[in-house]
């Protein structure tokens, strides 16, 4: 029983260790402590009851593998969480207007620039997205074409943009923008 204890709480430690961590590269100034106070309290518990049981090897055994299942489940909690921002870069020798559509379509900001690849002219699509929206956007790309080349970054700053949002119910209207019917019109009328 008493390894049992040990081997849950290591595994909390170390989650809360790969989040905590987390939280402090993206900048959270107030999760990240709250964390650190959980993780340091529940780690001294696991310690002590290590240090007060050094004959028996299960507690050895329990807090190794507690370590070793903390860190799985961290990048676990990580992905499903999917904080931050990423850049899509897409390059691709074809006509990229229909992507641009189709991403356009799905509310995301894209910029476009044309450049010189190894074999010839190609066209470079820029979008920033939430990192919980890259499955769709690269859904996006692979349709358009299945060997087009893509890189995603990490981004740590964003100023102003075009962000799509989403909900379990679907696309979640900013009240800040025109629908894309009313800018079109207010675009065809001004021209």
């Amino acid at each position: 029983m008493l390894a049992l204890l040990v081997f849950l709480a290591e595994i909390s430690v170390v989650t809360i260790c790969t989040m905590r961590i987390i939280f402090v590269a993206r900048g959270m100034r107030v999760l990240a402590p709250i964390l650190g106070f959980f993780e340091v309290t529940i780690w001294l518990f696991a310690i002590r009851t290590v240090m007060q049981n050094l004959d028996d090897a299960s507690c050895f055994l329990a807090f190794a593998a507690g370590f070793a299942l903390g860190n799985y489940f961290g990048i676990l909690l990580e992905e499903k969480l999917a904080l931050g921002t990423s850049l899509v870069r897409i390059v691709t020798s074809k006509d990229a207007g229909e992507l641009l559509r189709n991403l356009h379509l799905n509310d995301f900001g894209v910029t476009c620039m044309e450049g010189q690849g190894a074999t010839g002219p190609v066209q470079i699509l820029l979008t920033v997205v939430k990192r919980k929206d890259i499955v769709r956007v690269t859904d996006l790309v692979r349709q358009f074409d299945p060997k087009v080349f893509y890189s995603i970054d990490e981004v740590h700053t964003v100023n102003e943009g075009i962000f799509a949002s989403r909900s379990r119910s679907g696309l979640i209207p900013n009240p800040f923008r025109m629908p894309r019917k009313e800018r079109m019109r207010t675009t065809s009328v001004m021209s």
